[in-house]
């Protein structure tokens, strides 16, 4: 069996944030995403570390893009999910449904 890469809080929502922004996402709209979606403050550089985790793991890729004059001639580097990012986030959200099932302090009380 092979061994498995789990995810971090953290991490997963930069997944999920990279998920659904689609192909070639960079850091700028990740960390927007997520504060969207949580309410949460995120830190830019919070997102660059997870994402240079996360592809060390090998579950995002990365390319260059071409260098623009508003970014000083630096290039953006953009970000994908693999086939077996993927697959972990799959693990994370059936680890979690199973954790959350049946628990009656969720179900149907205020936020």
């Amino acid at each position: 069996m092979a061994q498995r890469d789990y995810l971090g809080n953290f991490e997963l929502m930069v997944m999920l944030a990279l998920m659904r922004l689609g192909e070639n996402a960079y850091g700028v709209p990740i960390s927007q995403e997520i504060e969207e979606r949580t309410g949460r403050e995120v830190v830019l550089g919070s997102v660059y570390a997870a994402l240079e985790r996360l592809a060390e793991k090998g579950l995002v890729s990365s390319d260059l893009g071409e260098s623009t004059a508003e970014r000083g001639g630096r290039a953006k580097r953009y970000f994908r999910v693999t086939p077996k990012g993927l697959r972990e986030v799959r693990h994370a959200q059936a680890a979690l449904k199973n954790l959350w099932q049946g628990l009656p302090q969720l179900e149907g009380g205020p936020v």
